[in-house]
């Protein structure tokens, strides 16, 4: 862990990449925290600073009714860290939204592709430095 804190009533951890799934599996199997539902994940870009991105998560334990927000850091030279779609499965498609739109991979996913965007669609358009002037090849209709 790295480090953690309280505002406003929301609780939020910030562990190392290398511990996610470690960690998911003990946020998900420990009977004293139960967080057995992954509401959302989803990344920020911190462009120019170091680490790059952010994965964030938002969980909650529907028995014990409390929330929690994880933040892993994520280096923009590597933007790699392990799939938790193992622990909870609704993890599966918003990893491929953040795949998608941050370009940030998630080792281990069982189905890694665009969600969003079309296959051929160039660079990932959440990014910072996304060039939004850039003109993506066209998809047109096959012959």
């Amino acid at each position: 862990m790295i480090s953690t804190h309280s505002r406003l009533g929301d609780d939020t951890v910030v562990i190392a990449n290398s511990k996610i799934l470690e960690v998911a599996r003990f946020l998900k199997e420990d009977p004293e925290l139960a967080f057995d539902l992954m509401i959302d994940l989803t990344a920020v870009d911190h462009w120019k600073n170091k680490p790059r991105f952010e994965v964030v998560m938002h969980l909650q334990s529907l028995e014990k009714n409390h929330r929690l927000r994880v933040k892993v850091p994520v280096e923009g030279s590597d933007p790699t860290i392990e799939t938790v779609s193992s622990v909870w499965p609704a993890a599966n498609w918003y990893e491929r939204e953040v795949y998608d739109m941050f370009g940030i991979v998630f080792k281990g996913h069982p189905d890694l592709r665009r969600i969003l965007m079309y296959p051929e669609f160039e660079g990932h358009p959440l990014r910072k430095d996304y060039p939004i002037t850039k003109r993506q090849p066209l998809v047109g209709p096959k012959d």
